[in-house]
C-alpha cells in the first residue's frame, strides 16, 4: 500500500467514477490501494454542496412540508390556492421552516454520487467531482506554502532586537557576528524580512544596500497559512447569493510605518464607518479590537452587526479563528477574503478612507492620538450627508436599523450640519 504519497488527477478521477457505480469507500481504497482514511478524507474535503432540486417536484426542503397546511404566506394571496409547502418561497418565508438535512451526508461514502434518490430528493446534495476537487487540493497546497515559518511573537521579539542595531548603522552579517546565540533563523531569513518590509528598520537603514525600484511581490507573514481556505471571495459570492445578511467590510489605514494604525469596519447597509485605534499593526491587535467589541455590544449584538465580515489578506487578518469565535470557542463572526490585490472587491471602506485621509493625510503620525480622538473624527464623518442614501447620514441610517444605544456605547455622536469639520484642523491640539 502506498504511504505518504499524494493523490494524481487519475486516482481522483477514478475515485469519481466509482462513487457513480455505488461502490464503498473501502472497495474503492482497496484498489486504489490506499487506506480507508485517505480515500474518506480526500472525499469529505474535497466534496462540494449543491442546491440542486429534483425534476418536477416542489422546491421545498422544509422537515414539515408533507403535514403542513399553512396557507397565503406570500403577498400573492388572492391568486394563490396551493398549499405553502408545494411553494418554493415557503423556505424563505415560513417562521416555522426548519431545514430538512440528508442523514446519509455524514455516513460513507458522504456524497449523493450514486445514491439511488438522487433524482427524486429534494434535500440539499453534496457531490465529489474531480475537477473541483483537483482545484481544491492545489489551493490548499499553495496556501499551505506561503508566508514565513515563524510565529508572530517571535518576529516582534527579531525585530526588536535588530532594528535599533541597523539604524545605528550596522550591517545584518556583523549583527549575527557578534550575536550568534539571538537568532534561530538564517541571516539571509533577516535579510528578506527586512527588505520585505516585515521589521520597523528598512533596507534604506543599511549600509550598502542596493536601493533597488520597489517590487510588486512582498513577504507575507500569515499566523494561519491555510486561513483563505473555505473563506475566499468566491465563497462569500456563493453564500450571499442565498443569504440575506449585513455585510461589513473590514480594512487597515496606516499611519507612519512601525507607528499606531487604525482598524477599520464599514457598514455596508448604511455607509456607517468605524475605525478603532492599535499600537502595532499585528493580528493580536485586531483580536483584542474584536474582543473589546464583542464584551461591550453583547453576544447577540455583535452577531447581528458584525455576523459576516469581507476583508483583505492583510498578516493582521491572518487568524481568523481567533476572531470568528470567543473564548470559550463560540462562533461570533464569519470571515471572508478578498482575492489578492482586489481591493476593488470592497470599494466601500475604500472609499470611506477617502474621508478619513481628509484629515489624517497620508504620511501622517497616528502616534499622538487616543480612541476619544478618532470618536470625535467618526463622528463628523458619519454625520455628514450622502447622496446615496437620500441625503441621510450613516449615522441617521445606522440608527433607525440598529438604535441610537449601539453608537452610544462606541462612543460616536451626531454633529450638527453646519458644524462638521473635515480638515485636519479637527484633530489639531
Amino acid at each position: 500500500m502506498a504511504k505518504n504519497k499524494h493523490l494524481t488527477d487519475d486516482e481522483r478521477i477514478f475515485i469519481e467514477y466509482r462513487l457513480k457505480e455505488n461502490k464503498s469507500i473501502r472497495e474503492i481504497s482497496i484498489e486504489l490501494e490506499k487506506s480507508v482514511s485517505t480515500i474518506s478524507r480526500e472525499i469529505r474535503k474535497n466534496s462540494i454542496k449543491s442546491n440542486k432540486f429534483a425534476i418536477c417536484l416542489p422546491h421545498n426542503r422544509c422537515v414539515n412540508r408533507r403535514n403542513c397546511n399553512i396557507m397565503y404566506l406570500c403577498e400573492d394571496r388572492v391568486n394563490c390556492t396551493r398549499r405553502c409547502s408545494l411553494c418554493k418561497y415557503c423556505n424563505e418565508q415560513c417562521e416555522q421552516y426548519e431545514e430538512e438535512v440528508c442523514y446519509k451526508l455524514f455516513e460513507p461514502p458522504y456524497v449523493c454520487n450514486g445514491c439511488i434518490d438522487e433524482t427524486t430528493c429534494v434535500l440539499k446534495k453534496q457531490y465529489y467531482i474531480q475537477k473541483n476537487a483537483r482545484e481544491a487540493y492545489r489551493e490548499r497546497l499553495v496556501e499551505s506554502r506561503k508566508g514565513l515559518n515563524m510565529s508572530e511573537d517571535e518576529l516582534l521579539k527579531l525585530d526588536d532586537f535588530v532594528s535599533p542595531l541597523i539604524k545605528q548603522g550596522q550591517s545584518i552579517n556583523h549583527i549575527f557576528t557578534n550575536n550568534p546565540d539571538e537568532f534561530n533563523v538564517s541571516e539571509s531569513t533577516v535579510r528578506r524580512l527586512v527588505s520585505g518590509g516585515l521589521t520597523t528598520a528598512k533596507n534604506i537603514d543599511m549600509p550598502r544596500v542596493v536601493r533597488f525600484k520597489k517590487r510588486k511581490k512582498k513577504v507575507e507573514h500569515k499566523v494561519d497559512s491555510k486561513c483563505r481556505i473555505g473563506r475566499t471571495y468566491s465563497d462569500f459570492k456563493t453564500f450571499i447569493k442565498t443569504n440575506n445578511v449585513n455585510i461589513v467590510q473590514m480594512d487597515s489605514v496606516i499611519g507612519k510605518v512601525g507607528g499606531k494604525v487604525l482598524l477599520t469596519f464599514l457598514i455596508e447597509a448604511c455607509d456607517l464607518l468605524l475605525a478603532f485605534i492599535r499600537d502595532r499593526n499585528t493580528s493580536q491587535s485586531v483580536i483584542d479590537i474584536f474582543d473589546s467589541l464583542y464584551r461591550n455590544l453583547g453576544h447577540e449584538l455583535f452577531v447581528k452587526i458584525f455576523g459576516f465580515i469581507l476583508t483583505d489578506n492583510g498578516s493582521e487578518f491572518s487568524n481568523p479563528l481567533k476572531l470568528e469565535n470567543n473564548s470559550d470557542n463560540v462562533q461570533r463572526c464569519t470571515i471572508y477574503y478578498c482575492d489578492p490585490y482586489s481591493s476593488f472587491q470592497k470599494p466601500n471602506v475604500e472609499v470611506a478612507h477617502e474621508m478619513i485621509r481628509r484629515i489624517l493625510p497620508k504620511g501622517t503620525s497616528f502616534n499622538d492620538l487616543n480612541q476619544d480622538d478618532i470618536n470625535l473624527m467618526l463622528s463628523h464623518i458619519n454625520s455628514y450627508s450622502r447622496e446615496k442614501l437620500n441625503d441621510k447620514s450613516p449615522f441617521d441610517a445606522f440608527t433607525f436599523t440598529f438604535g441610537s444605544e449601539v453608537l452610544d456605547k462606541l462612543g460616536v455622536f451626531k454633529v450638527p450640519a453646519n458644524e462638521i469639520i473635515l480638515k485636519p484642523s479637527l484633530l489639531k491640539k
